[in-house]
Formats: structure tokens, sequence, C-alpha cells
């Protein structure tokens, strides 16, 4: 009996001291002061302990767990920036014809340009010594003064294909020799032979003129004794030309 209480204790001071060893050792070491800036680690052979630094501990929370309700919509925020261009694209297809609009107003009227003269000479003419030009004193049509009567030229304003004639009386036993002129040109031979009855004789021709063109008629040279007749009572010489076709018509 004795020896079972005595066993009995021995147990229980064994519980004890373990439990005495298991508190000890969860005690941490003291910890030495230091100052703020007393970082550095001692020196070596001060016997001194290095310092032993506690594990960090981070605090991890779920926002997942704290999560609210769906607040409510903000207000629109101001616009942003324009972006770049972007490329191209690619071309649709063509649409449906739209309906028939509505008639315009009615244009001017085209504008029809003329020029046309028609003179006449009422006097003899004898050939000089150098050419010379058949001037007129006669008017019978002379639109917008196309045609100079000082110099005896038409001049073109309206650049186009123009009709011209004129038209002479020979002398007797005379030769007449005219021709008609595009600027410096010949273009067209009025003649009759010497003979002892006069004739009537015409020329006529159409003619493209530039602007600033002159056509007249221009009596040869006094190399042949050459001549045309006229007088007061009747017109026997004249010179007409009118306008066909405007050139801008033509394009």
């Amino acid at each position: 009996m004795m020896k079972l209480c005595y066993i009995t204790a021995m147990s229980g001071i064994l519980l004890l001291l373990l439990s005495l060893s298991c508190l000890v050792a969860t005690v941490p070491p003291p910890v030495p002061c230091r100052h703020c800036c007393d970082h550095l680690e001692p020196a070596e052979g001060s016997g001194a302990q290095p310092r032993s630094y506690a594990p960090e501990v981070r605090t991890y929370i779920n926002m997942t767990i704290l999560k609210g309700d769906k607040g409510d919509r903000g207000e629109r925020g101001t616009p942003g920036k324009a972006g770049l261009e972007g490329p191209p694209g690619s071309i649709g297809p063509a649409g449906s014809k739209g309906s028939k609009g509505q008639a315009g107003l009615p244009g001017d009227p085209c504008k029809v340009q003329y020029s046309a003269f028609s003179v006449g000479r009422r006097k003899s003419l004898h050939s000089l010594d150098s050419y010379q030009t058949l001037v007129f004193d006669t008017v019978f049509v002379n639109l917008d003064d196309h045609f100079n009567m000082f110099k005896g030229t038409f001049i073109c304003h309206i650049p186009g294909i123009y009709f011209f004639n004129v038209n002479i009386h020979t002398w007797n036993f005379k030769e007449t020799y005219l021709h008609i002129m595009q600027n410096d040109t010949e273009r067209a031979i009025v003649y009759a032979q010497p003979s002892d009855r006069s004739i009537m004789q015409s020329q006529s021709l159409m003619l493209e003129l530039e602007l600033s063109d002159e056509v007249w008629v221009r009596l040869y040279k006094r190399e042949r004794e050459n001549a045309i007749y006229s007088d007061d009572v009747d017109m026997y010489i004249t010179f007409s030309g009118y306008l066909i076709k405007p050139s801008e018509e033509r394009e």
C-alpha cells in the first residue's frame, strides 16, 4: 500500500516538472534596449548577441466577403479626346435610283452672234506702180462696224467660218486683175483678159478666220495695164461677207 502511494506521488512530481519546462520554453528571451540610431550589428568579440526580429505579420482581408450592394449609376463623364482617323473603309454597294427631281427654271436664250457687211464703189480705179487696196464709198450693211471703210478691210471680231463675195466690172481693152486677201496671203483671184467689150466678173469663197484677221481686195500693180469700171449712176463694184458659223458653236 505504501509502495503504491510512493509511485503516485512521483508521477505527480514528474508531470509538474514537465509543465514547468514547457512554460519556460515558451517565454521569449529578453530584448536588450537599443537606440533608434543604433542600427549596426554588435562588433565581433563584444560578447553581445545579435538582435533577433519578430516575423512580420500581414493581414489579408478577403474583399469578396466585404462586397456590398451595387451602387447607383454615376453622372455621365466629359467626352474624351478624338481618336486617330482610321483607314478608309471599302466602297459600299450602289444605292437604288432616286426619284426624278423637279424641272428647273428655264434658262436664258442662246446668244446668237452676227457679223455681216456689204459695201460698194461708184468710182473707177486704175492700177498704180504698186499694189493698192480697193476702198469703197458706199455702205449697204455694216453690223457693229466690223468693216473699216477708211482702210477698206473687214476685221474679224468673231472667230469662225465666213463667206465672201466680190463683184467688179471690167474696162474695155484693159486687163482686170485683183486678189481677195486674208491678211497678207492671196486667197482668190478676180481676172479678165483685155477685150473690146466690158463684162461683169465675180468671185466667192469661204474662209476660216481667227480673231483680228483682215480680209480685203487688192488691185494688182502696174506691170500690165489693168483697171475696173464704175460710175455715179449704177453700182458695178461690190464687196460682201458674213459669218456662217462661229468657232464656239463648232467645239
